[in-house]
């Protein structure tokens, strides 16, 4: 795992409990993942996601569970402890972990066949779909609307997100809190024209929010908590009354088809180490700090405000992602109506 600042924004080729270095891979892995962070640099410039639809991969067969993840969240702390690979090792399974800096690139990753499963937050899934990626919800976390908030300076003269008028807003495109943006501003009464966004990665954009080059940024924790508390970050509005900041578990369409077992085994062994990080922060906070790189304070703020304990996605949850695909769709930043049930996991 990739052990910088979260500031950082590099995609991670750990394949175990220590960092592997990328040139260390087999040049068809290399190939994969060089596929994968193209991609994903494309759709943060407006490029299609049909780029990713040429790379034609074999699908595992069961006997390495890849495991796309981010910097931070449920599956950083099962990875720190290790029970998944003592879980399935009976079964003759290897786990290898990649890392991602944010959800849209993850799904690049899936889409370019690296990555059987990972998570990401309730808005990448709407944009993979647009683009044709081949995935399933598998599970998902309660939700955690005050892990996502609309941030200023401290003395920026930005006092709620009516302020917002004509200034340009950081984000990362297609990522949870492009949502929590768009309902944030319907809120105050302004449209998503009315402001200028800018779409960077979160190590870029936060960079640009320091720097003073942008006038706010949306943003989910622990990045949030890191601004918070490293620059005095201003809270302007979070997602409490307007989303729900739910993190899913997607798996790669044939994957999910084929190894449904294996899939369960994952999500019953996440649960366990939810409701345990649930009634640990502090032990959580101490042992992601040197993972994430990040005090194990600022990690403790982020961790108050995350949910846990693993949940099937229901009739319900796939009608609130079918709001968030209808309101990408009205704005125009996906091409057509999303029919979000058809990304179900059939073995469900």
């Amino acid at each position: 795992m990739d052990s910088r600042d979260t500031s950082g924004s590099s995609i991670s080729t750990d394949a175990s409990d220590t960092p592997a270095a990328f040139d260390s891979l087999d040049p068809r892995r290399r190939t994969l993942l060089k596929a994968a962070a193209a991609s994903a640099a494309a759709l943060a410039a407006g490029a299609p996601w049909s780029a990713q639809r040429a790379l034609a991969q074999t699908p595992s067969k069961g006997k390495t569970l890849r495991i796309g993840f981010q910097k931070y969240g449920n599956f950083v702390v099962l990875k720190a402890r290790g029970t998944l690979e003592k879980r399935l090792a009976a079964q003759g399974v290897s786990v290898q972990w990649l890392e991602f800096p944010a959800g849209p690139q993850l799904l690049e990753g899936l889409n370019a066949g690296a990555v059987d499963v990972g998570s990401v937050g309730e808005t990448p899934p709407i944009f993979a779909q647009a683009g044709g990626v081949e995935f399933a919800y598998i599970g998902h976390e309660p939700q955690a609307p005050k892990g996502e908030a609309i941030v200023v300076p401290h003395d920026s003269p930005i006092r709620s997100v009516k302020d917002l008028r004509g200034k340009k807003v950081a984000l990362n495109r297609g990522s949870n809190v492009h949502f929590l943006l768009v309902k944030a501003l319907q809120n105050a009464g302004l449209s998503y024209s009315d402001i200028q966004p800018a779409f960077l990665t979160p190590a870029d954009a936060r960079a640009a929010f320091v720097q003073n080059s942008v006038d706010a940024w949306v943003i989910w924790d622990p990045y949030l908590a890191a601004v918070e508390r490293q620059a005095n970050a201003r809270v302007i509005g979070n997602g409490e009354g307007l989303v729900r900041n739910t993190q899913y578990y997607v798996a790669a369409r044939k994957f999910a088809d084929t190894q449904p077992q294996l899939l369960r085994e994952l999500l019953a062994e996440l649960d366990q180490v939810d409701r345990w990080s649930r009634d640990n922060i502090p032990a959580v906070a101490s042992q992601l700090a040197p993972l994430v790189g990040l005090d194990a304070a600022t990690l403790e703020v982020a961790l108050q405000r995350t949910s846990y304990g693993v949940q099937p996605v229901d009739a319900a949850t796939l009608d609130y992602q079918q709001q968030i695909a209808d309101t990408f769709t009205s704005l125009k930043l996906i091409p057509k109506k999303l029919v979000v049930a058809d990304a179900k996991w059939r073995a469900a």
